[in-house]
């Protein structure tokens, strides 16, 4: 009996270990914001394809997510890239979705998984195999032949994220179903029931919110998250500036751009008292953290483009930045084909895609380069990792309710966030994407009690500003973080600094003194540049750059004749194929003994494709910026390279940016290795 005893409270006691060791703070929402152990916040979710970067990069990729202030990751688990033969499932190599959530454990990164069964991410056929069509079974249909075969899929997925559930102590704390659906609600839901039969058990459920629904989802059960984009690669026309993208530049009630959205929310309905929760919390899951090119538009991204949107949403009263992408891939080998989109693929042919990268310009590139834009995006992460509490709370106010124009100079945009009538915060944006906008002079902002001085914005500033928080009464920069008794400001380029405290202390014009002094007590003010760096570890920042080696080539064949540009289905030029690569100029690379550095090609032509022993690793589809690769990924037996470029020919019907380099036929400047 006595060793019985022994055993129980042996038992017992591991078991509350276990218990202590997997308690994770309890997750809910309202209708404002997600709430963490009683504390509302404001969280950053960054999306991250595990399936299009090799598991061997993994653990350091995700280190650099976080380092960039994300502190969320949404992943789509693409069903080609698992099943791409019927019942053959693959969780191996860079297909692991266990392994890769193991190490989000490790990283403390909550993620967000994205179930399918359709995710589109510009892969063939929005992600559903080829096999399937075979059948002749309405997909994204409460068909219950499909059901069935959803039902093994989400099982399948399952037997990946068991025991990793946020109420195991995993990381996975929620996940979406379908992607960009417009039918009825009984399909989400019917997938939802699917996904708790086989053991889902999450905080909360999600759906992508822009098309909408036409029959509802009943209140409560699966949250709609939603997206804007500064531009589109998917729009069918050449001209720069297509679309209604500018809208994404200006402080709006409505919760989509109706480019992308059928599903318009007026944010002010969701503020109506009714007795209980009126609406759903305002969270995006697809802010443009990039944008990819198609072959027929090939967009080139600036970092204010992703900042002022972001500073715009924040603005307009949302309360989760979600950026698609925030890292960018390359597709995974296809047992039977390419995994790309084009324009004769089956159920997706909207876009043609290029066959493997899917860099998207994010934060963080293709090969885990950290892109200007990743720490444009710093400060304000910093600053709703540190403040999120305080905004959560604050309603949104639209001061200026004119209708938005393309490049309309006529006023400043800015909206501001309040709370009881005493703090708050006042956002403005000066800048909008392929627009020329003057600097505004005479500004004076007002908030409750508070008078700015008369402010000159200058042309391209985007800022928030704090009024009545954390001893400020009010200022000219924007706070950044609040750690260890220090509070850090971020000095807005061109505009002077003025902070006056609570206390009476006025500061006029004052300079920044970076991290080492402060301006006065415990405040820090930064420059931009300082801010971007604050707090970077070096394990979330590229290898130190030893140097640059330059890599010989010589040019093995001239091209052949030029290809014709075909105008596919969806009235847009297409891609061109694999046999259209034999006519291309050929050079080859001779690259430098042991190199594992990044290959950089500078080069001008209409498109190029980067082979190894025969093998198709790597294309591009110019748009004015550098084809890199990470050599790392080869075989240390592989000292030679193929690059093929197909030549600029004359009149493409193809919109390229002012970057590009639209010189007729093709070259390249130089080919190095960043070591």
């Amino acid at each position: 009996m006595r060793n019985l005893l022994k055993t129980f409270i042996l038992l017992l006691c591991v078991l509350i270990s276990q218990q202590l060791l997997y308690s994770q703070p309890k997750i809910t929402w309202d209708s404002r914001s997600i709430i963490v152990d009683g504390r509302p916040v404001v969280p950053v979710m960054g999306e991250m394809h595990y399936s299009r970067i090799p598991e061997n990069e993994w653990a350091t990729e995700v280190k650099k997510i976080k380092e960039g202030g994300v502190t969320m990751i949404a992943t789509y688990v693409f069903w080609n890239h698992i099943e791409e033969i019927e019942k053959q499932f693959d969780w191996s190599g860079q297909r692991n979705l266990r392994r890769f959530l193991e190490i989000c454990k490790q990283e403390q990164m909550p993620v967000i998984v994205r179930l399918g069964p359709f995710c589109h991410g510009e892969v063939r056929c929005g992600g559903i195999p080829d096999w399937f069509f075979a059948k002749g079974i309405r997909s994204r249909s409460e068909d219950p032949q499909f059901l069935k075969i959803v039902e093994t899929l989400y099982r399948q997925i399952f037997t990946q994220v068991q025991g990793l559930q946020w109420k195991d102590g995993g990381p996975v704390i929620a996940c979406q179903f379908d992607n960009e659906y417009n039918g009825h609600g009984s399909y989400l839901m019917a997938l939802k029931k699917i996904a708790l039969d086989v053991g889902f058990d999450l905080p909360f459920y999600t759906r992508t919110g822009w098309p909408e629904l036409s029959t509802p989802v009943p209140y409560g059960e699966i949250l709609p998250l939603y997206g804007d984009y500064a531009d589109g690669f998917w729009e069918r026309s050449t001209k720069a500036t297509a679309g209604n993208y500018f809208k994404a530049f200006f402080f709006k009630s409505n919760r989509n751009n109706k480019n992308i959205a059928t599903e318009q929310i007026e944010y002010a309905s969701a503020l109506s008292p009714t007795g209980k929760m009126a609406i759903y919390p305002y969270f995006t899951c697809e802010l443009g953290g990039g944008m990819m090119v198609s072959y027929h538009r090939r967009v080139y991204m600036y970092p204010n483009d992703a900042y002022a949107m972001a500073v715009v949403k924040l603005g307009s009263g949302s309360n989760l930045l979600g950026y698609y992408m925030y890292h960018g891939g390359t597709n995974p080998e296809g047992k039977l084909t390419y995994l790309n989109e084009h324009q004769h693929t089956m159920a997706t042919n909207y876009n043609d895609m290029p066959v493997k990268t899917y860099d998207f310009q994010a934060p963080i590139g293709e090969f885990g380069q950290i892109n200007p834009v990743y720490y444009r995006l710093r400060p304000l992460h910093l600053f709703l990792h540190d403040f999120g509490e305080i905004l959560a709370s604050m309603d949104a106010y639209f001061p200026c309710t004119k209708e938005p124009v393309k490049g309309d100079d006529s006023y400043l945009r800015w909206s501001y966030r309040s709370l009881g009538g005493h703090s708050g915060f006042v956002f403005f944006n000066n800048y909008e994407r392929l627009q020329t906008l003057k600097a505004k002079k005479n500004v004076k902002f007002k908030l409750h009690d508070v008078k700015f001085p008369s402010l000159t914005i200058p042309a391209n500033a985007i800022g928030i500003l704090p009024v009545h928080v954390i001893g400020i009464k009010y200022a000219t920069a924007q706070l950044v973080a609040n750690r260890d008794g220090k509070v850090y400001l971020m000095q807005i380029e061109g505009l002077p600094t003025e902070i006056v405290f609570e206390d009476g202390k006025m500061l006029r014009s004052v300079k920044p003194h970076g991290t080492k002094m402060p301006i006065y007590k415990n405040y820090y003010l930064l420059t931009e540049k300082e801010a971007e760096h604050l707090f970077l570890l070096s394990s979330g920042t590229p290898p130190m750059n030893v140097g640059t080696r330059e890599v010989t080539y010589n040019k093995m064949k001239e091209a052949g004749p030029l290809r014709i540009i075909t105008i596919g289905a969806q009235n847009v030029a297409e891609e061109p194929t694999d046999s259209d690569f034999d006519n291309a100029a050929v050079y080859k690379l001779h690259i430098p003994p042991a190199s594992k550095g990044l290959l950089d090609i500078d080069y001008h032509g209409d498109c190029a494709r980067l082979y190894a022993d025969g093998k198709l690793i790597d294309d591009n589809f110019y748009n004015g910026r550098h084809f890199q690769y990470g050599l790392w990924r080869l075989s240390e037996k592989v000292t030679t390279l193929e690059l093929r470029i197909l030549p600029m020919q004359r009149d493409e019907p193809v919109y390229f940016p002012k970057e590009a380099d639209t010189t007729l036929g093709e070259g390249v400047n130089s080919i190095t290795v960043e070591e």
